[in-house]
């Protein structure tokens, strides 16, 4: 059977990843002064942080990449009834095969390592060299990538598709960034909160459909799918599994 459209996330949430208003905004302020500056977003989704950091640096412009032509036709038109279609271009392609036109001011890479490909034990480290090549000397770059908040048990790791070695402590990954020669100049982390209102808002679509369709011959499916999802959460890296936002200076 082929399984039904589900409403897009986009929908219930604002960015795709746990993120408040409050912290998004602190994000970009930390990537401004954006003077004339070219910003890029890999794994861009529906592009709600370049269209917000566009906003912040008038003078600016940017570029979003993504896979998902779905996404990229909503940043396309959120781009376009923000008055931003003349400062910003988006591309569906894969990162990988990518080739930028020039050097960025700033890089985002917002919980999106896994588009530069390989093993997913090496996610972290192709983002940071490809970071090297993308970026001009002394931009910067938004990284949000995911590391240990805690050591995960063996029911933690049974639990989540996300295998022990892929993520490291959040003083390993920035020591990661060191290693490369980036200079850090902020590390935070999503808050719980953040986490909770982003997986139950991600969760709702499901719940929606399911609600609207209680006879379909897909509900059984879609109901295993969203517990499947509920209980990775909740019996995997919820409070074990952080999300780390860092900004870093290029060599």
């Amino acid at each position: 059977m082929t399984p039904p459209k589900i409403t897009p996330l986009y929908e219930d949430v604002t960015f795709h990843g746990p993120l408040s208003e409050e912290r998004a905004a602190r994000l970009i302020r930390s990537l401004l002064p954006l003077d004339d500056a070219h910003v890029v977003d890999l794994g861009c989704g529906w592009a709600e942080f370049l269209l917000r950091t566009l906003e912040a640096a008038p003078t600016a412009t940017g570029t979003g990449v993504d896979r998902n032509a779905v996404d990229i036709a909503h940043a396309q038109a959120n781009a376009d009834t923000r008055g931003l279609t003349a400062r910003v271009s988006f591309q569906v392609a894969d990162v990988t095969e990518w080739q930028p036109a020039r050097q960025a001011d700033a890089l985002i890479v917002n919980g999106a390592t896994q588009v530069f490909g390989g093993d997913p034990l090496d996610h972290t480290v192709n983002a940071l060299t490809a970071a090297k090549q993308l970026l001009r000397p002394g931009g910067r770059f938004l990284l949000g990538e995911g590391f240990w908040e805690r050591e995960p048990t063996d029911a933690h790791l049974a639990a989540m598709p996300i295998p022990r070695g892929q993520y490291v402590s959040l003083a390993d990954l920035v020591d990661l960034a060191l290693s490369h020669g980036f200079r850090p100049l902020a590390v935070e982390q999503a808050s719980l909160d953040e986490w909770d209102i982003f997986e139950n808002a991600h969760g709702l679509a499901w719940e929606r459909w399911l609600r609207a369709n209680p006879t379909s011959e897909h509900a059984e499916e879609i109901r295993s799918r969203a517990d499947r999802q509920r209980n990775i959460r909740l019996r995997g890296w919820r409070g074990t599994m952080g999300l780390a936002y860092l900004i870093l200076q290029a060599p």
